[in-house]
């Protein structure tokens, strides 16, 4: 009888797959160009395991910015110029701004995900509050935070420096949970901060696998039973684990948050958009998970590239320390000296354009069928940002694989303005999406790569590690990349080496002043230097101005 059962459902699979092909392609003449597909599998035959973004590239030489590929019988459209992408995701995106029906990402988000969600009500009330509380002027608010990360890495590096990846690691985290949450994550080895990478590497994993694809392309597999799909048990593991351990960050900084005594955070912004909007706290929890994961994990990616560059491209760290010395001298940068610094600017940007971290982007989808210099594009087809062959398009990039800042030093432009420039060829890099479903994190992210990436400079050389075997340098391989849709380098060993005595002696005096502000323990912030400053509410400040002198609280002696 199973066997029975099973041959049923093997011969339905293959003749709804047969018909859909049929239907797609009566329809294929109208959409943009592509590859030769075949019956059942579209061009899945052609997408290798490994490296896929280097296929989409070739596509896009071949056949031009905007193409047409099919998993298995469902097309998806690749843009793969700034044009492409101003006109459809950026102009029209009442259209563009939804995301596939994912059928394991789902299962493994509990449809809490936001940057996977639809197009709908809840998306729209959840992009609200980044949108009103992780702007331009919002990101002013967290850059004491920033400093005070920015001092222990220096000095992290000053001590280990073999252990640059794990110092990176722990900045953007601390950083990013102190954003979200209110708290700091004081080490590498902190349970926090392996846990969530440990989690975040499992989900990675899961949204990789084959029948996580398969699923969505042959939706009748959805219906085998767990002994021949356990990615949906794994899936559904995923969830339990995301879920709770975001909900221990959400519930422990809302009763700090209630208790007044709390640290600024976006917590507290969406706090309040809760009791407005009556959203459950799972939903906030894991709004404020994706934000962690999404925000510490892209800074992190971004700094780990510009540390190889440097270590492969010599003479523009040179470069970049001749403008920092003229500008500085023998202290530390500063986010006032950020319009002096062009060459840092556009060390900045070049790191974001020569390792973008998410090499496909995250898919869109379309809500209504649309039309676009001739070609139709469907209800629902995915539509995917082909960031890596943006980036690497030699007309536009020549010698792109070379990292050379030059090409943005006539680009003064934030990475936001970037964004919003009605200019398409004004486009710096893709690195935080386009349309509606850009980052809103994107200021904070380009204050903490500009701290880091000018400090770093001014503070040490970086350069080639010594084989311990004896073999000479080792030279790092840029196109060794670890991940999926999201990628980074990797892991390479660097040799980082202080600058000068004096430099060393300031970024010593610098994390003691630090430290100054934290709790010997815990090493969160010290509730007394709140108190010194003759605040009304201790633990919170209660207006950006007040916020902004706690720059200078780790100059207040305890």
């Amino acid at each position: 009888m199973e066997y029975h059962l099973y041959s049923i459902a093997i011969a339905s699979f293959i003749l709804v797959a047969l018909l859909q092909s049929w239907r797609s392609s009566k329809k294929a003449a109208k959409l943009p160009p592509g590859p030769r597909a075949l019956p059942l599998i579209g061009n899945l035959h052609q997408i290798p395991a490994q490296k896929r973004w280097l296929q989409f590239q070739r596509w896009a030489q071949k056949y031009g910015p905007i193409f047409t590929v099919y998993m298995g019988s469902k097309p998806v459209i690749v843009l793969t110029s700034p044009e492409t992408v101003k006109d459809l995701l950026d102009k029209r995106g009442h259209i563009y701004s939804s995301r596939p029906i994912s059928y394991i990402s789902d299962i493994s988000s509990g449809g809490l995900h936001f940057a996977g969600m639809q197009y709908n009500d809840t998306w729209k009330m959840c992009h609200r509050v980044f949108a009103n509380h992780l702007n331009t002027k919002a990101a002013k608010r967290y850059y004491p935070y920033l400093e005070l990360e920015n001092q222990q890495l220096l000095h992290s590096l000053l001590e280990t420096p073999g252990d640059f990846r794990e110092h990176i690691s722990r900045y953007a985290y601390s950083f990013t949970s102190q954003v979200v949450f209110g708290f700091r994550t004081p080490r590498s080895s902190d349970p926090n901060l392996v846990r969530l990478h440990e989690c975040f590497a499992e989900w990675s994993a899961l949204e990789g696998q084959t029948m996580t694809t398969l699923a969505d392309i042959y939706p009748v597999l959805q219906y085998l039973p767990d002994v021949l799909f356990p990615t949906r048990r794994h899936a559904q593991a995923s969830f339990k684990k995301q879920l709770s351990i975001f909900l221990e960050h959400w519930n422990d900084a809302k009763a700090r948050i209630l208790g007044e005594t709390v640290c600024p955070c976006f917590a507290q912004d969406l706090l309040r958009a809760q009791e407005k909007e009556g959203f459950s706290d799972e939903l906030a929890a894991f709004i404020c998970g994706i934000l962690l994961t999404a925000g510490s994990d892209t800074v992190a990616a971004e700094l780990s590239a510009f540390v190889q560059a440097m270590v492969l491209f010599p003479q523009v760290q040179e470069r970049a320390q001749e403008e920092l010395d003229r500008v500085c001298g023998d202290r530390l940068p500063t986010k006032d000296d950020a319009a002096s610094l062009p060459y840092v600017h556009a060390c900045i940007k070049e790191t974001c354009r020569w390792m973008p971290m998410p090499v496909m982007g995250i898919p869109h989808a379309t809500t209504q069928d649309d039309e676009y210099k001739g070609y139709h594009i469907p209800k629902g087809a995915m539509v995917f940002l082909n960031v890596w062959g943006i980036h690497m398009d030699p007309a536009r990039h020549p010698n792109p694989r070379d990292f050379d800042p030059s090409r943005y030093l006539h680009d003064s432009k934030s990475m936001r303005e970037s964004m919003l420039s009605p200019d398409p060829n004004e486009r710096d890099h893709y690195v935080f999406g386009a349309g509606r479903r850009m980052c809103q994190g994107v200021d904070l992210a380009e204050n903490s790569l500009f701290l880091s990436i000018s400090r770093i400079l001014w503070a040490f050389t970086i350069g080639k590690a010594s084989d311990p075997s004896g073999g000479g340098d080792i030279t790092p391989d840029p196109e060794a990349l670890v991940g999926g849709l999201a990628v980074a380098p990797a892991p390479f060993p660097a040799r980082v080496v202080p600058r000068s005595e004096q430099r060393v002696r300031t970024v010593r005096a610098g994390w003691d002043l630090a430290q100054a502000a934290l709790r010997p323990g815990n090493q969160q912030w010290r509730v007394i230097q709140f108190q010194d400053l003759g605040m009304k509410r201790p633990q919170i400040w209660a207006d950006e101005s007040e916020w902004l002198r706690m720059s200078d609280v780790m100059m207040i002696a305890t």
